[in-house]
């Protein structure tokens, strides 16, 4: 089973994979572990900025769905696999079309934004309205090659909203799961 996460920064899809990977047997490839090394290669900063740019450097010099296309080689040979995070129209078709489900992450802006400060990476180290304004340009852009988290979302099989506890999380993310195998 290949399932692709996406969703809103800070929803907790750290959580939901984290979740997949210890109790349900799946393995997890990273967008964003594979693009801080990319950045680090490049030598420049590790913040959203730079790692959105190289996203799309990637994208435009290969194909939207670059970035999944290199976690699902990564990943094709497992049996339950979770690639995250999911962020343009090109990635989630190219998944679809691999048989992945998509499952979407959200909450509330204002306790996404206390989660980002609480995980404290050096990538999420702005203000309130940097994120907001981060956010907004990530949602929706009708460029192919930039992040439509919005159109993605979207597209998905499941959406798990995650306003409550991490236990409210995992029953969620269970009923998915038993969503899908009733498909």
């Amino acid at each position: 089973m290949l399932i692709g996460i996406t969703g809103t920064n800070g929803s907790g899809k750290g959580t939901v994979v984290e979740y997949l990977v210890m109790k349900k047997g799946f393995s997890h490839f990273s967008a964003r572990m594979f693009l801080i090394e990319e950045v680090q290669k490049r030598g420049l900063p590790q913040n959203r900025e730079s790692m959105r740019d190289v996203a799309n450097a990637l994208r435009k010099e290969h194909e939207p769905s670059y970035l999944m296309e290199r976690l699902y080689e990564m990943a094709k040979e497992e049996p339950k696999a979770a690639l995250e995070s999911v962020r343009t129209i090109g990635e989630a078709e190219f998944l679809k079309e691999k048989g992945a489900f998509l499952f979407a992450v959200d909450a509330n802006r204002e306790l996404r934004y206390e989660r980002v400060l609480a995980r404290g990476s050096v990538t999420d180290d702005i203000t309130f309205e940097q994120f907001c304004e981060q956010e907004d340009r990530e949602m929706n852009s009708t460029d192919q090659w930039d992040m439509n988290i919005f159109g993605v979302m979207q597209m998905s099989d499941a959406r798990i909203e995650n306003n409550g506890t991490v236990e409210e999380l995992h029953a969620k993310v269970d009923e998915a799961l038993a969503s899908l195998s009733r498909q």
